[in-house]
């Protein structure tokens, strides 16, 4: 069996190399050609999984280390019997974490602390609900909003929005631009906006005509971000905020386990040493973060494919 693997998803080098061939490569690697003598993709966000890519293959197995799912055409793999195996939740912690960290920062930034703020938390999920239990630790004012839940609070009216949806472009509850600039004008002017989720979940061309303040880890067009928005952000990052040690070890178990139940392989755990290196996570490390992006705004991919985890 050959297994083509994103190099980036880490801990999975050797856990394998009994039960299959197994090639690591770089995104801009996953080709036609590359895949086509494949049975199994591990992916991340950046392998757009579709007819351009898989038609022709062996593909019977795709994983992808993410929570988010829009990079695969699901009505394709359902078409030629593929089976998609996803991580939702493997990093729910370390993107609350990383609002967290984005609120202490406004809040020392004016001289204030976060229980000076209220939260409105847009989409209450995995990640959102975590979010919610971090905000009432700090004895913030929290606000949810989750229509799909039946959970309808107007967060408009909050000192700091954060979204937490995937993103999805008609049905229901479509969130493609959910933050547009129609809900822009009835929020506070000072409001701080928050995007983790994904990039298309939040109007860029809104913010700029906006006065709100905002924190983007997630963008539209990534890696090809717009300098106009990284400039105006309050803070910005490249799509890390899941990017924990235990984050990225939860996604890489959660796609083994769904490969070897998939194809009838014995179990495979993924024991981490204490050697593991992590990366900064010290206080202020988010603003670290988004002053080298705003300094090397055309490093966005390399910068992400680097980044050591906290």
């Amino acid at each position: 069996m050959r297994i083509l693997v994103d190099k980036y998803i880490p801990f999975l080098q050797g856990v394998l190399d009994r039960s299959a061939e197994i090639s690591f490569l770089e995104p801009e690697q996953f080709t036609p050609e590359n895949v086509r003598a494949a049975e199994a993709l591990i992916i991340r966000t950046r392998t757009r999984c579709d007819a351009a890519l898989l038609d022709g293959s062996r593909v019977r197995f795709i994983a992808t280390a993410t929570i988010g799912t829009d990079h695969i055409d699901f009505e394709y793999c359902r078409a030629h019997d593929i089976h998609v195996a996803s991580c939702p939740g493997c990093n729910a912690q370390a993107v609350c974490d990383y609002v967290e960290e984005a609120v202490r920062t406004f809040a020392i930034g004016h001289g204030r602390h976060p229980d000076d703020y209220s939260i409105g938390i847009v989409g209450v999920g995995r990640v959102g609900s975590k979010v919610e239990k971090m905000a009432l630790g700090h004895h913030m004012q929290v606000v949810l909003n989750d229509p799909p839940r039946g959970i309808n609070g107007d967060v408009t009216a909050c000192d700091i929005i954060t979204f937490h949806t995937p993103l999805i472009q008609n049905g229901d509850y479509p969130t493609w631009h959910l933050c547009n600039k129609s809900f822009l004008a009835r929020c506070k002017p000072d409001a701080l906006i928050i995007n983790a989720a994904r990039g298309g979940v939040v109007d860029e061309q809104a913010l700029l005509e906006g006065t709100q303040p905002f924190v983007l880890d997630t963008w539209e067009n990534e890696p090809d971000i717009s300098h106009e928005v990284l400039c105006r952000a309050w803070l910005a990052s490249m799509h890390i905020a899941g990017y924990s040690v235990q984050g990225k070890r939860n996604a890489s178990q959660m796609c083994l386990d769904a490969l070897c139940d998939y194809f009838r392989l014995p179990a495979r755990p993924i024991v981490l040493d204490n050697e593991v290196r992590q990366g900064d996570c010290a206080e202020g490390w988010l603003r670290r973060i988004s002053d080298c992006l705003k300094a090397q705004p055309d490093n966005f991919e390399s910068m992400r494919k680097n980044y050591k985890l906290r």
